[in-house]
């Protein structure tokens, strides 16, 4: 396997193997159905890999992604290289979309199965039976006609999310060509996965409003900004705010115990883990974890929360295939579809 194969749509041939994967599916799904408990809180290291003079650092920068990414699915990015100023302007432009009233964001709706658009109180996790306590607008390049909000509304929008979301395509290139050579396929294995020239190109960059806490419910253990869940993706890079935290993660090899450890943000860290897609394509070599979203407690900031997600999604046509037949082979887009239809009941 030394680079992505050509678009040949979906691969699997047979009932046999479509039935195969959608056990595949279930299981997981059963799995996350588990993690709804409150738990407790554990101390675990979440390592910092610093990105400096990534061309001559590559090898030793790989083995320190690995290393973090089989310990406890995630670690955070320092000197990634894109500049503190453009963050927080992605921030500012997120803040001011978010502010728009509903009606305003409800022309511009989330597309089904696609990724695209504004959504809000949509997203039911299987672990909580809930709706999560945010609201995104989701920007996947190939279909955006029609939901970005206009100059005239929001000045400068679309120009500075897309010039953010190339920026994290190309963080989060770098980070999969560490973990390709890692897994014997060639560098660019993964950046020809994920190339945003094509128009099954599905990668999403997630822009996220976590509600502030109505006082009248601070005391409900029910609600969760979001629920334990992993993600669908290859890689996820998450931008976060210092001051606004309450990101958890619990590697699948603790589950049982419930014991959820606090990720710490910072305005010039990227912290990342690894998705779903991608532990199938390293035959579960590279674990994706759960993860949450807590409501914060009643001595914690208890005000609105932002975060920009981006999700790294091979094309929609890209097979994948599993090195040792571990799992059957099925197209990025048939296993993303999965997915969306289990976490997004009105879409």
């Amino acid at each position: 396997m030394s680079a992505a194969r050509p678009p040949e749509g979906n691969r699997i041939e047979g009932r046999e193997a479509e039935g195969t994967n959608m056990s595949y599916a279930l299981h997981e799904l059963t799995k996350e159905s588990r993690m709804g408990a409150v738990g407790s809180e554990a101390a675990r290291e979440v390592r910092v890999i610093d990105l400096s003079d990534f061309e001559r650092r590559h090898a030793e920068i790989a083995d320190q992604l690995w290393d973090a990414a089989v310990d406890v699915g995630f670690f955070q990015l320092s000197n990634h290289g894109i500049a503190l100023d453009k963050v927080r302007g992605a921030f500012a432009m997120t803040e001011r979309f978010f502010a728009l009233p509903d009606a305003v964001k409800a022309r511009h709706p989330l597309k089904k199965g696609l990724n695209a658009g504004w959504e809000s109180r949509a997203q039911v996790r299987p672990s909580t039976g809930t709706p999560d306590q945010k609201e995104s607008y989701q920007i996947t390049r190939p279909h955006m006609e029609g939901l970005w909000p206009g100059e005239e509304t929001l000045p400068g929008f679309e120009q500075t999310m897309l010039a953010f979301e190339a920026q994290a395509w190309s963080v989060a290139m770098r980070v999969l060509s560490c973990f390709a050579v890692k897994l014997g396929f060639a560098r660019e294995f993964f950046t020809a996965a994920h190339d945003p020239s094509q128009p099954d190109y599905q990668s999403t960059l997630r822009m996220l409003h976590y509600f502030a806490v109505d006082p009248a419910l601070r005391d409900q253990l029910g609600l969760w900004r979001a629920g334990a869940h992993t993600d669908f993706d290859c890689l996820t890079l998450l931008f976060q705010r210092s001051g606004q935290g309450g990101l958890q993660l619990l590697p699948g090899k603790d589950m049982d115990s419930q014991a959820w450890t606090s990720i710490t943000p910072a305005d010039e860290l990227i912290t990342c883990n690894i998705g779903d897609m991608l532990m199938r394509w390293s035959d579960d070599q590279l674990p994706s974890n759960f993860h949450r979203v807590k409501n914060p407690a009643a001595h914690e900031y208890q005000g609105a929360r932002y975060s920009l997600a981006f999700f790294a999604q091979a094309n929609r046509s890209v097979v994948i295939d599993s090195p040792s037949a571990k799992y059957p082979s099925i197209t990025a887009g048939d296993f993303l579809q999965q997915r969306i239809a289990a976490n997004f009941k009105k879409y």
